[in-house]
């Protein structure tokens, strides 16, 4: 350990003579806390380490998504009533035989359907992260905190909602909430569309597609999570799971 050190000694104070104190500088950098050398990350590093942090936020945000109540029990990412059906909220309650509990169950329903389908997105954000460049790589890792995340959605969200949409749409089947709103909208839109109906301000048809609409909701709560799963690797050490990640946010680290 002694002619380790006394060879390290002499390296480090001779180097200047031959090549200059930047070098020296440059060569100092690649010495770890343990003394052990470590050569500076490569650009192709740099890109794999935010490709691996994106695909663990994805991993950790979806296995929350998928479980029951993921979006339900959530208030920030919980699917409430779309826009025109709470405005007709009071009127569906009065005229639409057991309203409320229609409503209830679609929003409960609704909810069911982004929870079954969370789990099919997850190869389709994957696929979207093997495109990202090394530049795109390297402007991400010392942007915002939501770089990456930001990124992702920018460049992939009319994809998913493409290949996510037919998902949705069977999900919100098999939770039944596709039955669910015809239940309450054509009981509702034929009044609307009554004579009686038309009599009374505020009462019109409201929209019987639901899945646009669950569509855009649960991709955004997925997004949510990957941003709040992007922002821990970001800020929080232990979050850093791998050697890799742990390389590529401590370069991040050094920025600040």
């Amino acid at each position: 350990m002694k002619t380790y050190k006394l060879y390290f000694f002499i390296f480090v104070f001779t180097l200047p003579l031959f090549q200059g104190c930047e070098t020296l500088t440059n060569v100092a950098n690649t010495i770890g806390k343990s003394g052990v050398v470590t050569q500076p990350l490569t650009e192709g590093q740099i890109a794999n380490g935010l490709k691996e942090a994106l695909n663990v936020g994805i991993s950790n945000g979806v296995k929350t998504l998928v479980k029951k109540d993921g979006y339900f029990g959530n208030s920030l990412l919980k699917i409430l009533l779309p826009k025109e059906v709470q405005e007709a909220q009071n009127l569906i309650t009065k005229y639409v035989p057991n309203g409320q509990n229609l409503l209830n169950n679609l929003v409960l329903k609704m909810n069911r359907a982004a929870e079954d389908a969370a789990n099919e997105a997850t190869p389709i954000f994957k696929d979207a992260i093997t495109s990202m460049s090394i530049n795109d790589a390297k402007g991400i890792l010392f942007g915002a905190d939501s770089a990456a995340t930001n990124y992702l959605r920018n460049k992939t969200e009319s994809k998913l909602t493409a290949a996510y949409s037919p998902k949705i749409n069977n999900s919100l089947s098999k939770v039944g909430a596709t039955q669910a709103w015809k239940a309450l909208a054509d009981p509702y839109n034929k009044f609307a569309n009554s004579t009686v109906g038309k009599l009374i301000n505020g009462v019109k048809p409201i929209n019987n597609n639901l899945g646009n609409y669950v569509t855009q909701r649960a991709l955004g709560g997925l997004f949510y999570k990957v941003r709040q799963e992007e922002n821990k690797i970001r800020k929080n050490v232990s979050a850093r799971v791998t050697s890799l990640l742990q390389r590529v946010f401590g370069e991040l680290d050094k920025k600040k």
